[in-house]
């Protein structure tokens, strides 16, 4: 009898697991890279072609101050990583492997800490089955790999840019970084265009995870230099200038990608129970790539808003409103304990967060707004932000 109690007491903990899990909602995190502020159709752009990305913003919420913590994309990266301001563990600076000065860390040493989570690293503890697909420049060394900071799978390159063509003799790579790997130490070029590529790799991760709970990063190099586009897609913005050209032809495959993975949830029947995230990892460097930023003045690596706004859509089925705006400020630092609410987890139990569960918010349960005041800093140069008032320190 009492071994039958038992037993029983197994099988219900075992079904409650299950049936936790299924109501866990997928969350798809979606990354681009230098992307100017008003370079999407849904930001109100006439050159840009992103008619998937503009139906993801049409079904959810469309966030007006969204911003990152960094001006530039490592430490803008570890921050939303880790959902703390990454001053807080010295990563305020881009990794630079090979410029070794006396105040630098050895290359090997250049990295987010290892004793810092990562939402990964959350989540998978959380029963989620987790992938990253693209760029990680978070560390080159092996230490820092992203599968040894709660990503399951793996499949792009550790550095922060790249060629979108596959590396051969006609195209030479000189740098170890940019070599475009699956899994740990598997280097392999993609015999497509990067970023269709990686779209094709996030929409196997989500069929083969249909039927469980899953994290998927899907971390874009686009539209970051070097400004490598399709000829076909080239093809379709023969009317612009040849510096916006290549921009809108990257941008247009970028959204290709994403509208593939969104087809792909609705066609497996996830699209009720999956959260899907597109964000920006800082301003558009307007100089490099030829985005445009307006109406916000500045560009990347500066503290003006164009260097630190962003574009910024949540979107859950039946869950967040549809079609509205959010306009009180909001961090990708939120991003963090958000996931983490909504895979089960209470956020506030989690000491040293600088980011906020954005749900209450977008809900309307909480009128406040879910930050009184915003920082930023790299070396000497910092900003602050209170309600509307914002100090700049050149």
């Amino acid at each position: 009898m009492r071994h039958l109690v038992i037993l029983l007491i197994l099988v219900l903990v075992i079904a409650s697991q299950l049936a936790f899990a299924r109501q866990q909602p997928n969350i798809v995190f979606i990354l681009s890279d230098d992307a100017g502020y008003a370079d999407f159709g849904f930001q109100g752009s006439l050159d840009m072609l992103t008619p998937n990305l503009d139906r993801l913003a049409a079904a959810g919420v469309k966030f007006t101050q969204a911003y990152v913590s960094a001006a530039v994309c490592g430490p803008s990266r570890a921050g939303l990583l880790t959902g703390k301001y990454q001053q807080r563990f010295g990563f305020e600076e881009n990794n630079v492997p090979g410029y070794m000065t006396e105040s630098c860390l050895p290359d090997d040493e250049m990295g987010l800490p290892l004793d810092q989570k990562t939402m990964a690293d959350y989540l998978k503890a959380l029963g989620y089955q987790t992938a990253l697909f693209g760029k990680w420049h978070q560390g080159n060394s092996d230490k820092f790999h992203p599968l040894n900071r709660g990503f399951m799978e793996f499949e792009g390159f550790r550095g922060g840019a790249r060629s979108y063509f596959p590396f051969d003799k006609n195209n030479p790579n000189i740098r170890p970084e940019d070599r475009l790997e699956k899994g740990f130490g598997n280097f392999q070029e993609a015999p497509i265009y990067l970023t269709d590529y990686l779209g094709d790799r996030a929409v196997e991760f989500v069929e083969k995870n249909k039927d469980r709970p899953f994290f998927l990063m899907l971390s874009f190099n686009a539209v970051h230099a070097p400004m490598d586009a399709r000829p076909e897609d080239l093809i379709m913005f023969e009317g612009l200038s040849a510096k916006r050209q290549k921009l809108a032809a990257m941008t247009y495959a970028m959204d290709r990608a994403c509208g593939i993975l969104l087809e792909k949830l609705k066609e497996l029947g996830l699209e009720e129970n999956t959260l899907i995230v597109f964000t920006n990892d800082n301003g558009g460097p307007s100089d490099a790539n030829f985005s445009d930023n307006s109406p916000l003045s500045g560009t990347k690596a500066n503290h003006l808003e164009g260097g630190i706004r962003v574009p910024f859509i949540m979107s859950f089925s039946g869950e967040l409103p549809e079609g509205t705006s959010y306009d009180m400020p909001v961090s990708t630092l939120d991003l963090l304990p958000t996931f983490l609410h909504l895979a089960g987890e209470n956020p506030t139990l989690i000491s040293g967060l600088d980011g906020v569960n954005l749900i209450p918010f977008v809900k309307g349960q909480d009128k406040n707004r879910p930050h009184e005041v915003l920082y930023w800093k790299k070396e000497n140069r910092g900003a602050i932000r209170a309600g509307d008032w914002k100090l700049i320190r050149l």
